[in-house]
């Protein structure tokens, strides 16, 4: 009979307080200490619970306190008419954008600011008072900056730093620690074939610049148009194995914050200069887009050439063991025909990979095999995009 009562109870008690309901038997303070440990895409969905839980995630009191999801891309236009340069940034979110891609609190004093690297939120950039700091044969200082509280930091720039032959790279974990590494990897691009011989750090914690030799038993060229990836303390750049040719083996580049670990991790079998590395729901993933040539003797029976997506995940870390996670062959929208696809970028909390088009962006989703969004860029664009998740914090 007790244990009937209870239960009885229980029912009751379900009846009476529906989920919406319930979750308002909860604190705010204890609401946000659960979400606070959830991954964004997670935050995001439990705004429908209620709401007040709706309101309470969107005050940007408490925006500090929760993880973000991706904002958009931050990309650089050319114009050869007056030579300008122009900064912008597309939104994948739907909504305004949160983030000013002039960087206009970093104005008057540079003349010149040029987008090099995200991470976690805070965006390296590489600047001078010169507006064209090449002609003159100037060297760049870097300034690590978050967009979205308009704040900077200005490392002292490194004894052999020059941001038209190095590959410069930004490392930054909030969950870890406040402090911010740059990574400079000296080459010069003027010599094809040339490897990676070491690499200049800076921490934000002890303001100074370190320099270590490659411990690299393999000779590998870092690609400097490729987004880098911090995880587990360890940044990961996409490269080729020397002696570089066009189809050569594609790899990736791993060091440590203090350059005192090193090693390369090949990437799948067939990867080709279309691909993107990404942090992905907490794993190392890889995509990559190839479109097959299509020779037809007939204009009359012209078969159009179906690009291929492959996402891979690096399941086990320690054997470098990529699993191919997902395969698809999508067909062009209908009112964007012949525009060649290239995956630029993976999303950070889903299967969902970025295509560049040219003048287009799109976002395809892998698990539904279909285009979800897709984006107007300004003409002149560079194609190299930034992928910017903002940080609400100092």
């Amino acid at each position: 009979m007790e244990e009937d009562k209870e239960e009885s109870s229980k029912k009751k008690l379900r009846q009476d307080n529906p989920p919406a309901t319930a979750a308002s038997l909860f604190t705010d303070d204890l609401i946000l200490e659960i979400l606070s440990r959830l991954p964004a895409g997670s935050v995001r969905r439990f705004k429908c619970v209620s709401m007040p839980w709706r309101d309470l995630i969107a005050d940007p009191v408490n925006r500090k306190k929760l993880p973000q999801t991706l904002a958009g891309f931050l990309y650089t236009t050319y114009r050869s008419l007056g030579g300008v340069w122009s900064h912008h940034f597309a939104t994948v979110s739907g909504g305004a954008a949160r983030v000013d891609p002039s960087l206009n609190f970093l104005q008057p004093k540079y003349k010149y600011i040029a987008y090099v690297d995200t991470c976690n939120g805070l965006l390296l950039c590489a600047c001078s008072n010169k507006e064209n700091p090449a002609a003159y044969g100037e060297q760049v200082c870097y300034v690590v900056c978050n967009p979205a509280m308009r704040g900077g930091s200005n490392p002292s720039t490194s004894g052999s730093a020059n941001r038209f032959h190095c590959a410069s790279r930004l490392a930054f974990d909030p969950k870890v620690s406040p402090h911010f590494h740059v990574l400079e990897f000296g080459q010069n691009y003027r010599n094809v074939g040339s490897c990676v011989t070491g690499v200049d750090i800076f921490s934000s914690q002890t303001g100074a610049w370190i320099r270590r030799d490659s411990e690299l038993v393999e000779q590998i060229t870092v690609l400097d148009d490729f987004r880098c990836v911090l995880l587990g303390g360890m940044l990961h750049l996409v490269g080729k194995l020397n002696p570089v040719k066009i189809y050569s083996k594609r790899a990736l580049l791993v060091v440590d914050m203090e350059g005192k670990e090193w090693k390369t991790i090949h990437l799948p079998d067939g990867s080709s200069s279309h691909d993107a590395v990404g942090l992905s729901q907490g794993c190392l993933h890889y995509a990559s887009t190839t479109k097959p040539y299509v020779n037809s003797n007939s204009e009359k029976n012209v078969v159009p050439a179906t690009t291929k997506i492959t996402l891979w995940c690096l399941e086990n870390y320690d054997t470098n063991e990529w699993v191919l996670k997902r395969s698809a062959s999508i067909d062009e929208p209908s009112s964007m025909p012949g525009l060649k696809w290239k995956v630029f970028a993976i999303h950070p909390d889903c299967d969902t990979v970025f295509l560049d088009g040219g003048d287009v962006l799109a976002a395809y989703d892998m698990q539904h095999q279909k285009f979800v969004r897709i984006l107007n860029l300004e003409k002149g664009n560079y194609q190299v995009y930034l992928l910017y998740v903002p940080l609400f914090s100092e």
